[in-house]
């Protein structure tokens, strides 16, 4: 089940992808930018990733919950044992400012635990992809799904996560536009606990993937995420002998589909 389902979300992130950059690439598009009612920006691109995924991914026995999508309410979603949770296009500001920190994110989630991931990053190229039971694995310069392709090719294809080679230095990534004074009292006690300490800024769910690939030790995010931030990445990390933990509850991960689809405080680190 987990390679069918996997390959699945592969093929309508990458699908999204595509239509996402053909967008961003545009000279003549202005992203038609709209307000949500959290005054959080919203594009033309979201909206069309969302129809591509959902459209894919409705052919499959599970909900979706994206967000762009309708949030049915909790007496509804209770009852979902498994169902997709979908961020079309995570890091928004980072699109609008044309930076090219953004993803797709597409997560299969069973009884509250992530167990497939998929986070694509169009502009790169790069395609971040796990399963609990396969690993966690990143492609680079993949675009599209070949005709012959198959999940087993693209893991051949693939690097497993997360990589060696990493220098003995202590490494934070932390969020490009959220880094608020508690993130910064945390980092300054990991400097008085490793010394030289690296601060490493990004957008979107790509903090959670330097994490699962190694390239970071941690990356603690103390402001407001949603559900669908982080349920991909949280695959992807688990699978690669990473959590992301609850920052106030000791050992605690995150649980998905809750009634309130607001997420606790957090921090990504190697597995306690």
């Amino acid at each position: 089940m987990e390679h069918k389902y996997l390959f699945i979300a592969v093929d309508a992130a990458l699908k999204a992808g595509e239509e996402i950059l053909s967008i961003y690439t545009d000279p003549a598009s202005d992203f038609e930018i709209e307000r949500k009612a959290d005054n959080s920006p919203l594009t033309i691109a979201d909206r069309k990733a969302h129809i591509i995924i959902s459209t894919i991914l409705n052919e499959t026995p599970f909900p979706v919950l994206s967000e762009e999508g309708r949030h049915l309410d909790y007496d509804t979603r209770r009852k979902w044992e498994m169902l997709w949770i979908v961020d079309p296009l995570d890091g928004t500001k980072e699109f609008i400012k044309r930076n090219g920190e953004f993803t797709v994110n597409i997560a299969l989630v069973k009884a509250g635990v992530p167990i497939i991931g998929v986070i694509y990053l169009p502009v790169k190229k790069e395609l971040y992809f796990a399963g609990e039971e396969i690993g966690a694995y990143k492609l680079s310069d993949i675009t599209a799904l070949e005709d012959n392709a198959t999940l087993d090719k693209l893991i051949a294809a693939s690097v497993r996560l997360p990589q060696g080679g990493r220098q003995n230095q202590f490494v934070v990534v932390a969020s490009r536009s959220h880094l608020t004074p508690e993130t910064e009292t945390y980092i300054e006690a990991l400097k008085q606990k490793h010394g030289d300490v690296e601060l490493i800024s990004s957008g979107s769910s790509i903090k959670i993937c330097l994490v699962a690939e190694g390239k970071a030790d941690v990356y603690p995010r103390f402001a407001p995420t949603m559900e669908w931030d982080t349920a991909a990445g949280h695959a992807i990390a688990r699978a690669a002998g990473m959590e992301v933990y609850q920052a106030d509850k000791k050992d605690v991960p995150l649980q998905y589909n809750k009634e309130n689809l607001l997420n606790p405080w957090f921090i990504v680190e190697k597995r306690r």
